[in-house]
Parts: C-alpha cells; structure tokens; sequence
C-alpha cells in the first residue's frame, strides 16, 4: 500500500502532531481498502478557510473542512490513486469541540477523518441530517478504532 500524506500548517497550531495526522489519514485508507493515494491536509487560517468557503462553495463564513477530490471523483473500487486536498481551520475546530463538550484533539481526529471519507468520495447531507447519514456513522467507528 503507498498512501502518501503531506501535511502543512498555514502559520496555525495545532494539537496533533503532523505524523498523528498522517497515521490517521492513513487508518482511514487502510479501513476503506484503498491501496493507493496522494493525500495533502493543510491547516490553514479562518480568512484562508473562509475566502475559500466563499470562492469554491459559494457559502459565507469560515467551516471547519473543504475538500477537493482531484482526480475527477474516482470511485473507491476504482484501481487509480485517490487525489485529494483537505484544507482544515483549527480554530473552527476548536470551537466546535467546546460547542459539542470533546477534547480539541479527537475533534481535529474527527475532522481529518471526515475531510478523508469526502477525498474518499462519501458526502453526506447538510443540516440537521448531517449527523445522522452513513458517512457520519462510519466516521465515528473509524475515530473510536484510532482513538
């Protein structure tokens, strides 16, 4: 199996090591049986995450994830290498793992196995239905194996 992770922060800290988020990204291509892969996460600042809420997605604010699958949303079954970049703000992390009473570090594990399943090809639907679809079942049993 090559899965190659590569990981940057944007000026921003974060509560993972680098190689915890790379050994993530990889569990969850492990868990998905996806044998090859060339996977980015960036950690990047509200504006940056913000502007490309707004530029890419059309929405208005800054959001925890974004991600592109860059390999025009190959299937998983599919024998080609998953491409994919996953933009992460850790502030809205942050806030979101005090809104829901987690610790900041399982919260950014759980963005990062989200942002992973999107590069992965699983969606999900907005609102208050979010939390309650297959990708996000699979997203917790992924985060408790790892944990």
């Amino acid at each position: 199996m090559s899965v190659a992770v590569d990981v940057s922060r944007d000026g921003v800290r974060i509560a993972l090591s680098e190689q915890r988020v790379r050994e993530i990204v990889r569990a969850v291509c492990r868990r998905e049986r996806v044998r090859e892969a060339l996977i980015s996460v960036a950690f990047v600042r509200n504006a940056t995450i913000a502007r490309m809420n707004r530029e890419f997605l059309g929405h208005s604010g800054a959001t925890d994830v974004i991600t592109f699958e860059l390999d025009g949303g190959r299937t998983r079954s599919s024998r080609r290498a998953i491409l994919g970049d996953i933009y992460i703000a850790p502030d809205v992390a942050r806030r979101n793992a005090i809104e829901n009473g987690v610790g900041i570090r399982e919260e950014l594990a759980r963005v990062v196995v989200h942002g992973t399943l999107h590069v992965l090809g699983y969606t999900h639907a907005e609102g208050s239905h979010r939390t309650t679809g297959d990708m996000w079942r699979r997203q917790e049993e992924i985060l408790a194996s790892i944990a």
